[in-house]
């Protein structure tokens, strides 16, 4: 199984916006922290944006004043750092565990190799392997990023059609996935909630392979089939 991480696994939008508001806090202002998404989302996926999550120091700069947050380099830098202690959602770790009880997990993000690290950390330590942005030189959607993993695990003799691809984000893997010849699964993280928060919204909606609100969810799943 390969995973995407931040969205899918680590609750990045959470971590967003607890950092926001210690930052309002501490301005003695206030901030809305969906609105605050809103604004991230285009600040993020922008011509100038650098790999993540060191652009977040970028992105809050650019953002700052539309939210009625201080434009101070020392709060990017907090939001920037803030990702070493983002959580992960109440069910990855626990859904992970039991995952990795049957097959190999292998960890997709656009982060970068240092946020990894602390998102590995907070998910156990599930992983037989991870590439992150350091790592392949792109970000998903590029089909290049998926390529260096086929050709991993090819190396370790199994198939790109062995792979089942777990993802929130119909933009970055949902829909390149399913152009590439994967069996996909999407972990709808914003089920309860409107839009697409942080994430950018995709041209058109990719009908994925299985569908599941939550990771304990496709857990509970494998679990069924097995022992049937």
């Amino acid at each position: 199984m390969t995973f995407d991480v931040v969205g899918t696994l680590i609750d990045f939008e959470g971590g967003i916006k607890d950092c926001l508001a210690s930052i309002a806090a501490e301005a003695g202002a206030a901030v809305d922290g969906e609105k605050a998404l809103t604004f991230y989302r285009k600040a993020r996926y922008s011509p100038e944006a650098l790999r993540f999550p060191d652009d977040l120091e970028r992105v809050y700069m650019v953002i700052a004043s539309d939210i009625g947050l201080p434009a101070e380099p020392r709060y990017g830098k907090r939001l920037r750092d803030s990702a070493a202690s983002w959580k992960g959602f109440p069910d990855s770790a626990e859904a992970l565990a039991r995952l990795a009880r049957r097959y190999k997990l292998i960890a997709m993000t656009n982060a970068q190799r240092w946020a990894y690290e602390h998102f590995a950390d907070a998910l156990g330590r599930p992983f037989h392997a991870a590439f992150t942005t350091d790592d392949t030189g792109t970000e998903k959607p590029d089909p290049a990023f998926f390529q260096q993993v086929f050709a991993f695990v090819e190396g370790e003799g199994g198939r790109k059609e062995d792979i089942l691809h777990v993802a929130q984000s119909q933009y970055h893997d949902i829909g390149v996935s399913r152009r590439l010849g994967l069996t996909n699964c999407w972990i709808q993280r914003r089920h309860a909630q409107p839009g697409y928060g942080g994430t950018i919204e995709p041209e058109s909606f990719t009908q994925p392979d299985y569908h599941f609100t939550s990771l304990a969810e496709l857990a509970d799943a494998v679990e069924r089939e097995k022992a049937a």
